[in-house]
């Protein structure tokens, strides 16, 4: 991943100096993490102070303890998790901006990269099939609206042996549970995971959160694709394993 900031322990504080700031990352964070901590002051850092107009601007904010989850999470991590999820749920949302990649903005995205990506073998299979299946995507409307953390890298969510606290929100904003959920459990970090008891624990839109999975697992095919930063990152025939992945979803 690009990295979009650096990170300064000073004592009890850690200070997050960011990277890039064009879509306005930092107000969002500001803003999303103070209005989340008047509500569950035990579920995100504490914000102690911004300089929102240097540049680069800055959030200092309180560390927190716990070890980031891994994709051998255990039941009892899962059920934490789904409990952390629904706090952050609860809280009022509605005069906030959509989050990053909106259901809209990742469906317009995936087709333009679909369209436009030529790979070979069973990844190539894959792509023909996201093709067709965009083609013709009606995606069902949300029945319920939350506000979505939108960075559910496993590494966001730290658990000390009891709960999981959640970190990063560049990116959050207004969003529903089937497409929160998807991009949680088709991240590429998540991958190894047995998500079925833990999509269980809510009360989602099948049909949606379905059109959701597909999607992101499109969105991480085209980060594999050959030549490209993740495609490094990764063991040898992660491009092959997240076709297969996709080609069963659709």
């Amino acid at each position: 991943m690009a990295q979009t900031h650096h990170l300064h322990v000073d004592g009890s504080r850690l200070i997050k100096r960011y990277v890039s700031w064009s879509r306005g990352e930092h107000l969002r964070e500001w803003a999303v993490l103070r209005r989340v901590y008047a509500r569950f002051p035990d579920l995100v850092p504490e914000p102690l102070e911004a300089d929102l107009d240097a540049e680069p601007p800055t959030v200092t904010i309180g560390l927190l303890p716990g070890a980031a989850l891994t994709d051998d999470l255990d039941t009892g991590q899962q059920a934490a998790l789904a409990r952390s999820l629904r706090q952050l749920w609860s809280v009022p949302c509605a005069d906030l901006p959509a989050r990053r990649d909106h259901p809209a903005e990742i469906h317009a995205l995936m087709t333009e990269r679909m369209a436009g990506l030529d790979l070979p073998g069973s990844a190539g299979e894959a792509v023909h099939a996201a093709r067709s299946f965009l083609a013709g995507l009606r995606l069902r409307p949300a029945s319920t609206t939350v506000l979505g953390h939108t960075d559910p890298n496993l590494a966001n969510y730290l658990w000390d042996g009891r709960r999981i606290r959640i970190v990063d929100f560049e990116d959050a904003g207004r969003s529903d549970p089937e497409f929160e959920l998807a991009d949680l459990v088709e991240h590429l970090a998540a991958r190894r995971a047995d998500w079925t008891e833990f999509l269980s624990m809510f009360d989602l839109d099948g049909d949606r959160l379905l059109d959701a999975r597909r999607l992101y697992a499109m969105f991480w095919l085209h980060r594999l694709r050959p030549g490209s930063a993740a495609e490094r990152r990764n063991p040898p025939g992660t491009l092959d394993q997240q076709a297969e992945r996709l080609l069963n979803l659709l």
